[in-house]
């Protein structure tokens, strides 16, 4: 039988005992139990209470050495033994500081910790204030040299042990991101996690999808974070709302700039996975193209880098952010440079100013000549019928590639409508009880009926605003005489503002610019929605205009023009 452990050979004080008999002392003993996972916490009969009641039979056996087992538990369910950041740990700790507490029992040394650093510092405390440490399972006495050997042993194979173990599931998430399976996680915007199956799967969720199309749409549309967030809670629109397995509902709250930008530069959007720095081909359905994620990251990355619109554009310069060399197909950025009194600007290619002039055919252009290119060339399609008539076609394709594409959505979405009609329907046919209650356990008849009407309700919503949109674009057609007022009345409208409303009309208008240093000429992508604003007349109060660095969504037309013929 094993006897109490004492710390450093000393015996310890009687407590109790009849006056004038041999006393024996009184152990109070302290229970500690632990478990890494909350998996199976609520059972009735958990791990935890198997093993105290291992402990407490082990105190019992030893009653005639005076051992009293403790009424106070001390449980840490869920806390890796890792760290001594665990709430029951501190309160034991605490009281064994307080002279509560003769001797801590635990089922097995790995229980308390699997940490030698942290144990050896527990283990200290243990030596000051006199406290035995012992393990149901592994008999041995810290009392003794021997004893404090064999747990050193035994303490070094289990922090061995959490090691392998964690480098096992290191492993195992490596190998499955390297196959594109979704490894776990906080559900996102856009899709529903199917666990029907082995293991979990990303699905689209058709409503969430389209909302999130939408949203890198606006972001395209407004250039920045902050009109987005404006735009999303004048629509009430919240981030992914999920039930955890113990049924407690989390997400579903408004957006601001964090979980905004949280959610564009999600590269599961484009059926990708991310582990580390390496990227793999996703299993699951792509609902943002590469092309339109790349764009919006292009767009994050210039404004995290720079100030707000004001800063941006200090120089005034009217093609920052628009201009492209194409060689290199990256943006040139307007700098200057000053020579005694007076200033010059220029555009420089981004890949020149960090490889070097040699690395670019480009590598710099006057600010000036070519700003005065491309607004020379705009003036050159108002005096062309043949562009006229090419710009008018290429913004009637785009609305009907828009029109298209929002009608494929609402079907879907229909589909979905009727799916979600039909189960519930059968869902309360088949359930002897209704009772939808919001804080139904998950995975109860109740839960996913909550759930069916959460998102019958949000479909709705969203054939709704398709409608709109739908609305919209047949109110908002560009015509020809849209064309024409834009592009034939340039002049006037541009000589009437300012160098500041200059920048943002250009913004408005033009989506990007690409020089060709191999023919020196100049390519231009409009705005529908531009054209439509010009040729309106609407639209040019200061305080209505958009910010410097604004951007619409999608190009309207191409047009090439050699710089030296348009100027």
């Amino acid at each position: 039988m094993t006897t109490p452990a004492t710390t450093r050979g000393r015996a310890r004080p009687s407590r109790t005992g009849p006056v004038g008999a041999a006393a024996v002392p009184k152990i109070r003993c302290a229970i500690y139990t632990r478990k890494s996972s909350d998996e199976g916490l609520r059972q009735e009969f958990n791990s935890l209470d198997a093993q105290r009641e291992a402990a407490e039979a082990y105190i019992a056996s030893q009653k005639a050495e005076g051992w009293v087992c403790l009424p106070d538990r001390y449980d840490d369910g869920g806390f890796t033994g890792g760290n001594t950041d665990r709430p029951a740990l501190k309160r034991l700790l605490a009281d064994i500081a307080a002279g509560g507490v003769d001797t801590v029992v635990v089922y097995k040394i790995d229980r308390f910790s699997r940490s030698l650093a942290d144990f050896m510092r527990m283990m200290t405390v243990f030596e000051e204030h006199g406290v035995a440490f012992v393990s149901v399972t592994q008999a041995f006495d810290t009392g003794s040299s021997m004893g404090r050997l064999t747990l050193n042993i035994l303490l070094s194979f289990a922090q061995f042990e959490r090691e392998i173990i964690g480098e096992r599931i290191r492993d195992k998430i490596a190998a499955s991101r390297r196959k594109g399976k979704w490894t776990g996680g906080t559900p996102i915007l856009g899709y529903d996690v199917d666990r029907s199956s082995g293991s979990p799967k990303l699905v689209v969720n058709a409503v969430e999808a389209s909302r999130v199309r939408e949203i890198f749409e606006l972001y395209i549309e407004h250039g920045s974070l902050l009109p987005v967030v404006a735009d999303l809670e004048r629509r009430e629109w919240r981030n992914k709302p999920w039930t955890t397995r113990s049924g407690r509902r989390r997400g579903g709250v408004p957006f601001d700039k964090g979980n905004l930008h949280k959610l564009l530069t999600n590269i599961l959007y484009t059926a990708r996975v991310r582990h580390r720095e390496a990227i793999y081909p996703g299993e699951h359905e792509a609902i943002i193209p590469e092309e339109t994620f790349e764009r919006v990251q292009r767009q994050l990355q210039r404004n995290g880098r720079v100030g707000g619109p004001e800063l941006r554009n200090r120089q005034g310069s009217l093609l920052r952010g628009l201009l492209f060399c194409k060689a290199c197909n990256r943006a040139m950025s307007h700098t200057f440079t000053c020579r005694g009194r007076r200033r010059y600007r220029y555009y420089a290619c981004t890949h020149a100013v960090k490889s070097g002039r040699a690395a670019c055919p480009t590598a710099s252009l006057p600010a000036a000549e070519i700003e005065k290119a491309v607004v020379d060339q705009i003036r050159c399609i108002g005096r062309d019928p043949n562009l006229l008539a090419e710009t008018l076609r290429e913004a009637r394709r785009q609305t009907a590639e828009a029109n298209t594409r929002l009608t494929g959505e609402r079907r879907g979405i229909e589909r979905d409508l009727a799916r979600f009609r039909a189960e519930i329907r059968r869902a309360t046919m088949g359930s002897a009880s209704g009772g939808m209650a919001a804080e139904a356990p998950a995975g109860t008849p109740a839960a996913r009926l909550a759930q069916l009407a959460d998102q019958a309700v949000q479909a709705e919503r969203r054939v709704t605003e398709i409608d709109a949109r739908l609305a919209e674009l047949q109110r908002d057609d560009v015509t020809k005489a849209d064309v024409t007022d834009a592009f034939t009345d340039f002049d006037n409208v541009w000589t009437a503002l300012t160098p500041r409303e200059q920048v943002r009309l250009i913004n408005l208008l033009i989506e990007r610019v690409e020089f060709d240093a191999a023919d020196d000429s100049i390519q231009l992508s409009f705005h529908a929605t531009g054209i439509k604003t010009l040729g309106s007349g609407e639209g040019w109060d200061e305080s209505e205009m958009p910010d410097a660095n604004h951007d619409v969504r999608r190009p309207a037309v191409e047009t090439v023009a050699t710089a030296g013929d348009a100027a």
